[in-house]
């Protein structure tokens, strides 16, 4: 009897790490993306015990951090021994109200309703997104992100941000749209952080309402939308033709490179 295959994207239940799964496992043009080669999930900041073994487990060896200084020093990483740590600052650069800083709104509901409401929250993801396929910053980090994975020593790997949503999310869709994903699937993928990352945010929710906030406005800030990606999508057509456009001419990577990713990533 052949042993059942999890189907992608499924959640790697160690609770202190939310909104952690294998990017493998998704169809592609000729096969389907190797599994347990890369990961994706929010910060582990508060990895230990039975959890940091369970990470462990996963035979990780570099983990690349897309956070902002500002973050990185208010939630540091904890981290098995031994496992590469490299800093990929995204958003160095950035200007205005990004994803990250919109966090610091959800104990101001007066605050938050005047940044976010009437439909504004969804304006600035969709900006943000826009921000990361051009901030040189985030060209910067997402090819030394993408550079450093086609070595056989960095990997298996995995990437984060704070929430694993948003740089992440980006970082996941663009290299699966690069193997040849489908449009369908890398937005299921992407979209599957609303399940598996909100249920771990249930306590900023309940602590916005008891401030006097509306729960509400803050999901589009918490989760993701089908608009977010396809914002940052658009931009990349719009400024390099297609994805291997962007990889190439907006990340500088050589075509050595970008076939290695597809070779490294890609199973028959």
């Amino acid at each position: 009897m052949t042993a059942s295959i999890p189907e992608p994207g499924r959640n790697i239940a160690i609770g202190s790490v939310p909104n952690l799964r294998d990017l493998g496992g998704w169809p592609t043009a000729d096969g389907t993306v190797q599994r347990g080669r890369l990961y994706r999930s929010a910060e582990f900041g508060n990895l230990t015990g039975p959890d940091l073994r369970a990470f462990d487990a996963l035979g990780i060896r570099s983990v690349f951090d897309m956070r902002t200084a500002d973050e990185r020093a208010a939630q540091e990483n904890v981290l098995p021994d031994g496992v590469r740590y490299v800093v990929v600052d995204i958003l160095k650069d950035a200007t205005g109200a990004s994803p990250a800083q919109l966090l610091a709104l959800l104990d101001n509901p007066t605050a938050a309703e005047a940044m976010l409401g009437g439909g504004k929250s969804v304006a600035l993801f969709e900006d943000a997104y826009r921000q990361i396929i051009d901030l040189p910053s985030a060209l910067a980090g997402y090819r030394s992100f993408f550079d450093a994975i086609v070595r056989p020593e960095n990997l298996p790997a995995a990437f984060h941000c704070t929430t694993g949503k948003d740089r992440t999310g980006w970082a996941a869709a663009a290299l699966l749209l690069l193997l040849g994903a489908s449009y369908d699937d890398v937005m299921a993928e992407y979209l599957l952080t609303n399940a598996q990352l909100l249920p771990s945010l249930q306590s900023i929710l309940d602590r916005f309402a008891a401030a006097g906030g509306d729960p509400e406005l803050l999901m589009p800030v918490l989760g993701v939308r089908k608009e977010y990606l396809d914002a940052a999508i658009d931009e990349t057509t719009a400024r390099y033709g297609d994805i291997e456009g962007y990889f190439r001419d907006g990340l500088g990577l050589d075509d050595a490179t970008i076939a290695a990713l597809r070779s490294s990533f890609a199973a028959p």
